[in-house]
């Protein structure tokens, strides 16, 4: 027990700094990537809801491959093909000129492009969940489209794609995990190091479980609370 407790000692003797660094990285790479998925999936779902069927035939193309795609392809994808495409376009402008991609930007693309497409779906049924008559009565106001999502449709629908969104984030929490393939130093990548160095697989496996677990526990209260706070007002209404 006390060589285990070494073993997540700060220190140059144990791992708990890297491990704690990694497991900060973790996070910072799921909250970057959160809004970024969620835009993404606002802009689809609103693209699949228009009455252009150009607009709804790219949103469906958009969801259909990356909901398609492994997430790992994807990120492979984005950060070797999209090294390999900056390389090619800055060449143009000056020649031998080579772009290296920051991995961690590559990460929070090719997971916010997967997020996207799953929120996407979330977003589009809270969208037409938010009853019709409450657009017309916009339109008949005389708001403009723009102005009838911000101040009528969209105050109205996070409160129908929160739980699905709290999933999607769970889901994230987990994929980041396969960001250690293109070397970030997550909590994964800390891990399979120590175990390496180590020679303890089981421990620092575990070690690496209840993190995770713990991530999704905190995050289980901070979306039960969203949800709590966005529903007050219709409590409120059917109550009485």
């Amino acid at each position: 027990m006390l060589n285990f407790l070494e073993l997540l000692s700060f220190g140059p003797n144990g791992w708990g700094d890297e491990i704690a660094k990694g497991a900060l990285l973790t996070i910072e790479l799921a909250v970057v990537t959160l809004p970024v998925g969620i835009v993404i999936g606002l802009a689809v779902a609103l693209a699949k809801d228009s009455n252009s069927r150009l607009l709804r035939a790219v949103g469906d193309l958009y969801t259909t491959v990356f909901r398609g795609l492994p997430e790992l392809l994807t990120l492979f994808i984005v950060y070797y093909g999209g090294q390999m495409l900056l390389t090619r376009i800055a060449n143009y402008l000056v020649e031998g000129a080579a772009i290296e991609v920051n991995q961690f930007v590559a990460g929070v693309v090719a997971l916010g492009l997967v997020l996207g497409a799953f929120s996407s779906e979330v977003l589009l049924a809270a969208i037409r969940a938010v009853p019709k008559g409450q657009k017309e009565a916009a339109s008949a106001l005389g708001l403009s489209g723009w102005s009838t999502f911000r101040l009528v449709t969209f105050p109205q629908l996070w409160r129908v794609a929160l739980p699905g969104l709290s999933n999607n984030w769970m889901v994230l929490l987990k994929d980041t995990s396969l960001v250690s393939v293109i070397a970030i130093s997550d909590l994964m990548r800390q891990t399979s190091i120590a175990v390496g160095v180590t020679k303890q697989p089981f421990f620092f496996y575990l070690v690496a479980c209840l993190i995770y677990l713990v991530f999704s526990g905190l995050s289980s209260i901070v979306f039960t609370a969203l949800e709590n706070r966005a529903s007050r007002g219709f409590k409120r209404v059917g109550g009485h």
